[in-house]
């Protein structure tokens, strides 16, 4: 009870000293006559009044020492009491000193009757000079003070025309009433009641403290998509490696029926394949010299662990959306681009993702059906460069998924907008390359294939080309892809006919470059075109064989394999294979359904939510909550099987996101 006494009289002395402070002297004189009936005392705040005693006797010493032109104890209490926060900081403080060292420089001009104290005067002087080149050179720069610099070598200040204001009867008194205007509100402001210093001093560290964990929640959630997409990728990896064995146990099977080799030795093949945590229960359950027993155990085990339900997520106001994504502030248009991004990214592939995706295209979120002059797809056009890059990124991460390909693609608009961006845009590299990833997505469906062919886009591509070094790994790639996916058609080989020479130049330029992951497309490429008998003449006769053969002695065993493929392509004389003239005649489209979510979609993020700012999936849940919008279930789709050209160049159209992860379309 005692402390709690102790620290009520503490807390009323605070108030009180407050009310004092704020000058509140009706409420100050009840407040105390309160106190007094309730037998409430209350302490002196700490060193409230003493505090008030002292700063008062400061500025009585320091006006002295100006009246009597005393300038050793004014700046010694001037350094003493005066913060050196606001004495370097402040520039009105800063002119005040400037003019107070002028003041006591010249008091002896003005007020000394009888002979100068030469002595005197010239150690004044010499302290004025020693302040002009210190701490008063930062002002050397300034129109009103620039005279003054002067006076420490002018012989007689008083005759001097620059220095007869100093020498007015007004000019000391009229310094003198900014001195005690600034020295009031210095020491009213040191003497800030500690009440309002506890206040500030809280509601900065909580504001700090707030900031700090709203960071820190960014961060864990970034580290969160990050995890999720290496374990959807690890996911997918493990379903094409049971694929690809699969396949092989079923070679090596057929190997058992003929007796070539002993089942023993196949147990020990297919066992090495697995994991520690499989090779138990496969040694023990299976009956390897029955054919097809190994192979449909492996394909049984690709089908979904049902651990636990993937919730779908919550439906979306579209309406509202698309309102805000065309008539909202930018800062919110890219706010709501970014959330839809990764809802899509983020999301868990299989129900949960499609029905994410079904959601979008039910609804038009793109306005692809829309052919209205104002749609959510001229965002790739806006003024803000922001806006612009997570458009792209979002049309990009659609672009992604076959069913998102097959939506844009009911738009050939959505192609033209996209083609227009990629050549117009030159400030932002990450717009640039969303775009033509987009673009190369687009590439896997015939119609839009023809049509790029036809908007000239060959003729881009090569000319960007040209010069590899200038253009980020992602660009380099996805644009050599496009090439190789656009060369595979009849129409895409005539046109790179038409500059045969130039074509060859850069793709055996790029057969060299350093970045490998291009090497696959850029054979694929070469091999493609070289079907073209004037393409091969041109290829003879720069010596292309030489050219290829050099990289033989350097490459891997795939790539060499791979060249000797192209090898023999330049060197045959057959004409153009009827099948290959006629590929535009083939059924309209011949996709396979894969996708694949790139990471470099949510890479480089331009924005960052302030505190108190929504973003991502609580933006979308909070304001954008809606009604059974998730309708429309996506189609099922098989697991898309591995389908190779053997050993020797890619033949088919792909992405480089499904090359590497071995499941071209």
């Amino acid at each position: 009870m005692g402390d709690v006494l102790a620290h009520e009289s503490e807390l009323l002395g605070l108030v009180k000293e407050y009310l004092d402070f704020a000058e509140f002297e009706d409420t100050l004189k009840t407040f105390s006559k309160e106190c007094k009936i309730k037998g409430k005392p209350f302490s002196k705040a700490a060193g409230g009044s003493l505090r008030d005693s002292r700063s008062s006797a400061v500025q009585k010493e320091l006006l002295a020492a100006f009246d009597g032109g005393d300038q050793k104890v004014f700046f010694r209490l001037w350094e003493e009491h005066i913060p050196r926060a606001i004495r370097d900081g402040d520039a009105g403080a800063q002119k005040l000193e400037f003019y107070l060292h002028i003041h006591f420089a010249v008091y002896l001009l003005k007020y000394r009757a009888g002979p100068q104290d030469k002595r005197e005067l010239d150690e004044r002087i010499s302290y004025f000079r020693s302040f002009l080149e210190t701490r008063g050179a930062a002002l050397s720069q300034t129109t009103e003070f620039l005279p003054f610099y002067a006076l420490p070598f002018v012989p007689n200040p008083l005759a001097h025309p620059s220095f007869k204001e100093l020498f007015q009867d007004s000019w000391t008194p009229e310094l003198k009433l900014k001195l005690e205007k600034f020295l009031e509100l210095i020491f009213k402001a040191s003497n800030t009641p500690k009440l309002l210093t506890i206040y500030k001093e809280n509601g900065q560290h909580n504001k700090e403290t707030l900031q700090r964990l709203h960071q820190q929640l960014l961060e864990a959630e970034r580290r969160s998509m990050t995890y999720l997409k290496r374990y959807n990728k690890i996911q997918a990896d493990y379903h094409n490696l049971i694929g690809v064995t699969a396949e092989l146990v079923d070679s090596l099977e057929a190997t058992v029926s003929g007796k070539m080799i002993t089942p023993e030795y196949l147990q020990s093949v297919c066992v090495r394949l697995f994991s520690n945590q499989m090779r138990q229960s496969l040694v023990h359950s299976v009956d390897f010299t029955r054919p097809g027993t190994a192979s449909t155990m492996l394909r049984a085990s690709l089908a979904p662990e049902k651990l636990q339900d993937v919730p779908l997520l919550p439906s979306l106001d579209y309406e509202k959306l698309k309102k805000d994504l065309i008539w909202g502030s930018d800062r919110l248009k890219a706010f709501l681009l970014q959330a839809l991004r990764w809802r899509l990214t983020t999301s868990h592939p299989g129900e949960q993702r499609e029905t994410v995706l079904q959601a979008y295209i039910s609804n038009d979120l793109l306005d692809c059906r829309s052919r209205g002059q104002r749609s959510v797809l001229q965002l790739l056009h806006s003024k803000s460069e922001v806006v612009r890059q997570y458009m792209a990124r979002l049309v990009n991460a659609v672009a992604s998924l076959a069913e998102g390909r097959l939506y844009l693609a009911q738009n050939m608009q959505v192609l033209r907008l996209l083609e227009g961006r990629l050549k117009e845009e030159d400030k932002d590299v990450v717009t640039r390359e969303n775009v033509l990833g987009a673009l190369q997505k687009f590439s896997l469906r015939r119609p839009l294939q023809t049509a790029m062919i036809r908007d000239g886009l060959v003729f881009w591509l090569i000319d960007t080309l040209r010069e590899p070094d200038c253009l980020s790994d992602y660009t380099l790639e996805y644009a050599v892809a496009l090439l190789m996916n656009l060369c595979l058609r009849s129409a895409g080989k005539n046109v790179c006919a038409r500059v045969a020479g130039l074509v060859l130049k850069v793709l055996s330029d790029l057969l060299g470059h350093e970045n490998h992951e291009i090497q696959p497309y850029v054979n694929g490429a070469l091999y493609s075109i070289l079907s073209i008998p004037s393409i091969r003449e041109e290829a003879r006769a720069m010596g292309m064989e030489d050219i290829l053969r050099c990289f033989i002695k350097e490459g891997n065993a795939e790539m060499i394999r791979q060249i000797e493929f192209i090898i023999r392509q330049l060197n045959s004389e057959e004409l153009l294979d009827s099948v290959l003239e006629s590929d535009d005649e083939e059924e309209e489209d011949d996709e396979e359904d894969h996708d694949t979510m790139e990471a470099d979609l949510d890479k480089d993020e331009l924005i960052q939510p302030q505190l108190g700012e929504l973003s991502g999936e609580k933006l979308l849940t909070t304001e954008y909550l809606g009604i059974m919008t998730n309708t429309g279930k996506a189609r099922r789709r098989g697991q898309a099987g591995v389908r190779r050209s053997g050993d020797g160049p890619l033949r088919r159209p792909v992405t480089p996101g499904g090359h590497r992860t071995g499941c071209p379309v």
